[in-house]
């Protein structure tokens, strides 16, 4: 078995600086070999930076190309197209969230994966949060009882390198599948998931206080997990001033636990009424080395990953239940 991985990154846009950053801090056995966009100059420019190989065209790519694994960070109508012609070539995937933005799409990706038998991982980094991690194994733990309820919360403003511009992709529903729920939004509900478990039901209302997307920039959420406990997902996106607050608070018997900017977790109980900040401050940054860590170590030591790629349905299955229920105004079954 080999003792590095000669990787393709597929898409040069601005998520592509953050993977080659946590390659470069977390997963130093990846070894960047070739990228691959159709605007050339953007291609030129991450080879530049990268040593690697600059390709326009992925098929050009495949055929003289050396490379084992690709890691695609494409407009999400793409990610069925540049999945099934990474498996038929026999190569090791990792795919940006979402999955896909169908159903559907899901499952001939998943079956083409299991055809072709390499490491399949969806880049959900919020299975590597650090901060996650520590609230999960402080729950693990009972530090604080059994849980009463939990919020998670994301207001965020549109960023350029992202939805500002020449026609930002992300803004065109078409394009996307949705606006922040199914994008910005599975990284709250993967971490909601890890740590009340999994979701039956959920409700919601959107809105689109930013103009420029075409789906909503206002989610509000309900979500029932199978425990019975109810919590909240509350996202938004707008233009101008946003005032700070936890990105999660789970409510326990004996107290709570918040994960608060810039990356803090705190305690909350009869001892701590002020808040005990437990580990070190890290933040939401913190979160991609370790997923190109698990990726490398799932394909050169054959371990494990933390998360399979089918955890990522259920991202999309809350987003498209809160997406009926804004319909039907009633609450809509996850797994149907």
């Amino acid at each position: 078995m080999s003792h590095r991985l000669k990787m393709a990154m597929v898409g040069c846009g601005a998520i592509s600086r953050v993977h080659v950053a946590a390659i470069r801090e977390g997963a130093r056995r990846i070894d960047i070999t070739a990228v691959v966009d159709i605007d050339r100059a953007r291609a030129d420019g991450l080879a530049q930076e990268t040593g690697a190989r600059a390709f326009a065209d992925f098929d050009a790519a495949l055929e003289q190309g050396d490379f084992a694994a690709v890691d695609v960070m494409l407009p999400h109508h793409l990610h069925e197209d540049m999945a099934l012609r990474s498996f038929a070539a026999g190569k090791h995937v990792l795919l940006e969230k979402p999955l896909a933005t169908t159903l559907d799409a899901c499952d001939r990706i998943l079956a083409a994966w299991k055809r072709a038998g390499t490491v399949f991982m969806v880049a959900e980094n919020t299975q590597y949060w650090p901060e996650v991690l520590t609230a999960k194994r402080l729950l693990d733990q009972n530090a604080i009882g059994d849980v009463v309820t939990a919020r998670g919360s994301f207001a965020i403003p549109p960023l350029p390198a992202y939805y500002v511009g020449d026609r930002p992709w992300r803004l065109d529903n078409s394009i996307a599948g949705g606006g922040i729920l199914l994008d910005t939004g599975s990284h709250w509900i993967r971490p909601l998931r890890m740590l009340l478990g999994e979701i039956d039901e959920a409700i919601g209302v959107f809105g689109r206080p930013y103009a420029p997307m075409q789906g909503e920039s206002l989610v509000r959420g309900l979500l029932r997990f199978r425990s019975g406990v109810v919590g909240a997902l509350d996202g938004l996106m707008k233009e101008g001033p946003l005032v700070p607050e936890p990105m999660f608070r789970i409510t326990a018997a004996r107290g709570e636990l918040t994960i608060e900017r810039p990356g803090r977790v705190l305690l909350w109980d009869a001892e701590h009424r002020d808040g005990q900040q437990i580990g070190d401050v890290g933040g939401y940054q913190r979160s991609y080395p370790g997923e190109f860590a698990d990726f490398a170590a799932a394909v050169l030591d054959g371990t494990p990953l933390a998360a399979g790629p089918e955890a990522a349905i259920g991202e999309l299955r809350v987003a498209r239940a809160l997406y009926r229920s804004a319909e039907t105004r009633r609450w809509e079954r996850v797994w149907e």
